[in-house]
């Protein structure tokens, strides 16, 4: 079992004795980001293999009843007006970039602003994943929350962690995060 897969065990072990609980977890970002890689890794599943995705991924996890569905939906500009779609009864938005491509934040950040404006939105939890950190031309995660002006985001708690979906590097650190968001919920 690889290490993500026990780290999204983990979080659900954590959460064990809590009455039964479907979590929706939604995964968007502009299209190469690296959003399916990042599922595949959270499913155990290879990641050598990876095309964009037409449309959307969903992957369900059961365990200690809980179940976690995590879509993952396309992010090419085409696909971007039917996010809104997805969006109703969303836990936790997971938003993931590519921070090797700096050519593109400023439509990330358009995007990314956009959608925590939406009324399903409002309120819910946002973990931002600054992907592809194993690239050599990767900005820190701390650069891209400046830029992206994730301090003004003050409806919501937010985490940005730097990862790369690839090696898992990092995604533990996120799902971690996440896990201490859903806890509270519990309160």
């Amino acid at each position: 079992m690889g290490e993500v897969q026990k780290g999204l065990l983990s979080v659900i072990q954590k959460l064990k004795g809590s009455e039964e609980r479907d979590l929706r977890i939604v995964l968007l970002g502009l299209d190469n980001a690296g959003k399916t890689t990042l599922l595949k890794c959270l499913a155990s599943e290879e990641v050598d293999t990876i095309t964009p995705t037409q449309g959307f991924n969903i992957k369900s996890v059961h365990a200690h009843g809980f179940k976690l569905t995590l879509w993952d939906i396309g992010g090419q500009r085409a696909i971007r007006a039917y996010w809104k779609k997805y969006l109703v009864s969303t836990d936790i938005l997971i938003y993931v970039i590519d921070s090797a491509d700096q050519k593109r934040f400023e439509e990330t950040g358009q995007e990314l602003s956009e959608l925590v404006e939406e009324g399903n939105l409002i309120g819910v939890p946002l973990l931002v994943f600054a992907n592809k950190q194993d690239l050599a031309t990767a900005s820190l995660a701390a650069d891209i929350a400046e830029g992206l002006s994730l301090h003004t985001y003050r409806d919501r708690p937010w985490q940005i962690q730097a990862c790369s979906a690839i090696s898992g590097e990092g995604v533990q650190d996120g799902m971690n995060w996440m896990c201490s968001q859903i806890s509270s919920w519990k309160k």
